[in-house]
């Protein structure tokens, strides 16, 4: 715990991937307080991973809606090692639809635009 809210007080760190670190069906993540990490998620402006490969889909779609309740960013990605693990992302955006998330709480949903504006905001708002 204290290296996630370490990581997550650096002004540079944009996104939290691999939150819990687990492997479905192979490996538990780790022990973590989910609420306490959602909170200095939200109070520092770090986007949430969901991480949509099929082996991980960190964070669990269950606390998806904690966090949206409590103002976070989350971000669907692939985790993809190759061009074909980029289809993993369907896996992540059932995941997403199940826990409730919205396109205005998806990072990943942001026209490019939108990204630059939100990148820019967040960067003035922590002074780098």
């Amino acid at each position: 715990m204290a290296r996630l809210l370490a990581a997550i007080s650096n002004p540079y760190t944009t996104i939290l991937g691999h939150m819990t670190g687990r492997l479905l069906l192979s490996r538990n993540g780790y022990p973590i307080d989910h609420p306490a990490i959602i909170d200095a998620c939200v109070a520092n402006q770090v986007v949430i991973e969901l991480n949509a490969h099929p082996r991980r889909l960190d964070i669990g779609w269950e606390w998806i809606s904690m966090a949206i309740d409590k103002g976070a960013m989350l971000s669907i990605d692939p985790d993809a090692h190759t061009i074909e693990g980029y289809g993993d992302i369907r896996y992540g955006v059932l995941a997403a639809q199940k826990g409730g998330l919205t396109a205005d709480k998806n990072l990943s949903s942001f026209s490019l635009s939108e990204l630059e504006a939100w990148l820019a905001t967040r960067r003035q708002s922590k002074g780098i």
